[in-house]
Formats: structure tokens, C-alpha cells, sequence
């Protein structure tokens, strides 16, 4: 399943927009955030799901400019896809994971400052994903998409904790 799929489809929900138009929804929800979306892959996935008769294309303007719209068929993929997203839990695979499989590969003090840039990095991403769901408070976005981005946060902030307990752990020379 794609999540960049299920975005555009659900983007469109809205009302017909080019391509345009689908990554200014997309970043107003924040899903440059949250979400692995190449926002070129947008004007791919909309010509794909034209030609598989899940958009159809209601205005083709000057310079390119194609206005879409979901079909029917485009409706129930939605329906399909976001409900197989609630339903299915799938391992997130993040290559942070594949460094710590051999981080008994790297010299202690090679493995702290990797770990101490890394608690850097978190730290102000935490922060920033708090700025982030402040300013979509300010600007009235709606609470489910504060409430993505909060989920965010917390998960960058487990990752955090996990990384100040680690440098203690090899600190201490119980890893690696």
C-alpha cells in the first residue's frame, strides 16, 4: 500500500485540483512531516491513477495544467487503502535501526558522538515538531492533523529517550 496514494486520493476528496493544489493540501496537513511523500512522485501518481480510472481529468489547461478529479472507482480505492492502513500495523523501517545492528562494528568514542549528534538532531526536531503543532493550532488546522503531528513528536521523543539511555549504557561499558 502507498501512502502517497492514499494521500492523493484523499486530497482530492476535496473537489477537483492539479497537481499543484494536492501538495498544497498535503503540506497544510503537514505530511512533509509526517509522511514520506517526494512531492514530484505527486504529478506521477495522479498520471498513473488517471490511466488506471481512479481520477479523470476535468480541465487540461495551458502549459500543462491538468485539473483532476476522483471517479468512483477512485472513491473505493480511498475507502480500501485508508481503511487497510488502520487495520494493518507494519514494522517501520528506519535505517537507524540497521546502524544499531552494528554498532559493536564502531569504536567507542566513533559510537558516542554518533550518538550524542544523533540526541542533537532529536532534540530539535522535538522542539521544532512543537513549533509545527503550535503554528497549525494558530492557524486553525484541524485537531486530527495537530493530533499526526503530536503522534510525530512522541515518536521522535521515544527515539530521544532511547538515545540518552544508550550513551549512558555505553558510557558505562555495558554496550556495545
Amino acid at each position: 500500500m502507498s501512502s502517497t496514494r492514499i494521500l492523493i486520493l484523499g486530497a482530492l476528496l476535496d473537489g477537483p485540483m492539479n497537481g499543484y493544489g494536492v501538495r498544497r493540501r498535503l503540506e497544510v496537513m503537514g505530511a512533509d512531516n509526517w509522511a514520506n511523500v517526494a512531492f514530484g512522485s505527486i504529478y506521477h501518481g495522479l498520471g498513473k491513477m488517471a490511466d488506471e480510472g481512479l481520477l479523470e481529468i476535468v480541465e487540461a489547461g495551458k502549459g500543462g495544467k491538468v485539473v483532476y478529479a476522483l471517479t468512483e472507482d477512485g472513491r473505493m480505492e480511498f475507502r480500501r487503502l485508508l481503511m487497510g492502513a488502520w487495520y494493518e500495523v507494519k514494522p517501520i523501517v528506519d535505517p537507524f535501526q540497521v546502524a544499531m545492528t552494528f554498532m559493536d562494528r564502531l569504536e567507542n568514542q566513533e559510537l558516542l558522538a554518533a550518538l550524542y549528534g544523533r540526541m542533537t538532531q532529536l532534540k530539535t526536531s522535538v522542539d521544532t515538531m512543537g513549533h509545527v503543532i503550535d503554528l497549525k493550532h494558530h492557524h486553525g488546522a484541524p485537531d486530527h492533523i495537530r493530533e499526526n503531528l503530536r503522534l510525530t513528536r512522541a515518536m521522535l521523543q521515544a527515539q530521544l529517550d532511547w538515545v540518552e539511555k544508550a550513551i549512558k549504557q555505553v558510557e558505562a561499558g555495558e554496550l556495545p
